[in-house]
């Protein structure tokens, strides 16, 4: 038998929709909402209608009958902490992400327009490695300071796809390995897989710099520039996310254009690009110590993997501790589709939620 998988994902101006029958992608599309509409609201639940229209007029237009669907699952949005794998959207679930969401996002509509078009089709709605999984162990969450205590926030939906895909092909079961995963994006976050289990993270603020953002930086030095009387608030957060990395050293975010530089010999180029390489090894080091060194691959992926010089000054410093594979891409509405086919064919099982 086969399954016919609708994958929804929102983002801050587009709205991407894939549609999968078993492991093959049928379509993918990105449905763009240009600024100005979006402003036109005033927050991110307003946006639920005009998004959900958008996607049944696409679906109408393609003549895709959704009767045809076996299940529709939609990016998981800021719950309160869940763990890993499937949950099917209840009412709880959409109350909590429209009343008490953890963060104002996009992502908190997924769950909302797969449950509608789930509900015209008389299917289930999921969602799938929400943003907000956190299966960190207790001594993980212990910060320096009472007053912050740490969370598991990274790319969580391709980090662990890519784990489960490599430990597929490796004809062994995610559950029986370790497994650390560097996401290579517009922002950097690295994971630590215990037999199945996310166990500590290194978020994209307390690690390495990545195009657009700061990465870790010398606390002291930082309260200091905070309080210089140079910067405001807004400025120094743009600072850290949007405006930091490549960005402040080197003018551009695009790796590429920082890959053409090094070819044309800039020495600066090469060197702030080799940091960064540098920092994520010092990173997936850091994690290999969660398993006390019982790490059984070490895995690249995001959309800067696809660089042979980054991945190549990464494995040079790593391939000691684990083999590295090199799985480039987001890969999010893969990884979206192929949860869901996985319960349907009762490999997983997919937890009811409750707040």
């Amino acid at each position: 038998m086969s399954y016919k998988i609708l994958a929804i994902n929102p983002g801050s101006t587009s709205t991407k929709i894939a549609l999968y029958e078993d492991e093959e992608e049928v379509f993918i599309e990105t449905l763009d909402h240009p600024v100005q509409v979006i402003e036109k609201f005033e927050n991110v639940q307003e946006q639920y209608e005009m998004r959900k229209d958008l996607v049944m007029a696409f679906l109408e237009e393609k003549g895709y009958d959704i009767g045809k669907l076996s299940a529709v699952v939609g990016r998981g949005g800021m719950l309160p902490p869940v763990n890993s794998g499937a949950y099917v959207v209840n009412e709880a679930m959409l109350d909590t992400l429209k009343h008490r969401p953890a963060m104002e996002h996009a992502s908190n509509l997924g769950a909302p327009i797969a449950y509608a078009i789930a509900k015209a089709a008389g299917i289930k709605a999921y969602i799938y490695d929400s943003v907000r999984t956190d299966e960190l162990h207790h001594i993980a969450r212990i910060s320096g300071m009472p007053d912050i205590e740490r969370t598991s926030t990274c790319h969580v939906l391709n980090t662990r796809a890519m784990a489960i895909k490599a430990a597929k092909k490796r004809g062994k079961r995610y559950q029986d390995m370790n497994i650390v995963v560097a996401h290579l994006g517009g922002g950097i976050s690295l994971n630590v897989h215990e037999k199945g289990r996310i166990v500590d993270i290194i978020s994209d603020d307390e690690g390495p710099f990545s195009p657009e953002r700061a990465g870790r930086v010398p606390c002291r030095e930082l309260v200091e520039l905070c309080y210089s009387g140079k910067y405001d608030k807004s400025i120094m957060q743009k600072k850290l996310r949007g405006n930091g990395g490549l960005r402040a050293y080197l003018g551009t975010l695009d790796a590429r254009e920082v890959e053409k530089m090094i070819e044309d010999g800039d020495e600066k180029a090469r060197l702030i690009y080799e940091a960064m390489a540098y920092q994520v090894a010092k990173g997936i080091g850091e994690l290999a110590t969660v398993v006390e060194g019982n790490v059984d691959l070490i895995i690249l992926t995001g959309g800067i993997a696809y660089s042979k010089l980054v991945t190549s000054w990464i494995k040079r410093r790593v391939k000691y501790i684990a083999p590295v594979e090199i799985m480039p891409g987001e890969n999010e509405m893969e990884s979206l589709a192929y949860g869901i086919l996985r319960v349907l064919r009762g490999e997983e099982e997919a937890r009811e939620y409750t707040e």
